[in-house]
């Protein structure tokens, strides 16, 4: 069954994909990426291990959208090799790789025509990325800031009050709040706390 990976010249953050190895066996196993095109490519991890009955993630980045690679095919190369037996290949997965135009394609002119070179596939490991370039916890905007402050405040609120059953307290009985009350806005707290740790 052959494996196509799709890239959309269009996608907001760059045509970028997720690469899943999954490992069913009960040993750990190194993994080896290879491309036919690694100038094409970017990939977040080349080589690594897999846990036994474990999976993880590759993301592959296209940093070459322009129209004279639209529609044409590139490949990958999984390898898999048991950790203790240096270079020998327990299993291998060929995977096609394209690059589709945008749904709306721009005007674009002056763009050369790409013939695919004859022979055999020359495989190479594409360049291993650093990190991220955009930031995924962009910081937080005033507007909503004061948002979640808010909540935040309004939240504390909620859980300060007494509860509908306690007796003995001073405020009037329509200030008394649930229990399930409570835990939503202990909740929502949790949530906010998050935010504000991320940004």
């Amino acid at each position: 069954m052959m494996v196509i990976i799709v890239f959309r010249a269009d996608q907001r953050s760059g045509p970028r994909q997720l690469l899943t190895l999954y490992n069913p066996t009960g040993a750990a196993l190194r993994f080896r990426v290879l491309c036919t095109a690694p100038a094409k490519y970017t990939l977040f991890d080349t080589e690594g291990y897999v846990k036994p009955q474990s999976c993880t993630d590759i993301v592959i980045r296209h940093v070459a959208s322009n129209p004279s690679h639209y529609d044409v095919q590139d490949h990958f190369r999984t390898e898999l090799s048991e950790e203790r037996t240096e270079g020998r290949v327990v299993g291998r997965k060929d995977i096609t790789s394209v690059l589709r135009a945008p749904a709306y394609p721009l005007k674009l002119q002056g763009q050369p025509e790409t013939t695919p070179h004859p022979g055999p596939p020359s495989w190479t490991a594409p360049p291993t990325a650093q990190h991220f370039p955009e930031n995924p916890y962009p910081q937080l905007a005033t507007s909503s800031f004061l948002l979640f402050l808010l909540t935040g405040i309004v939240s504390v609120a909620f859980l300060l009050l007494p509860l509908q059953d306690e007796f003995g307290s001073q405020l009037p009985q329509i200030l008394h709040v649930s229990l399930g009350q409570k835990l939503v806005a202990a909740y929502v707290l949790g949530l906010l706390t998050m935010v504000f740790l991320r940004t």
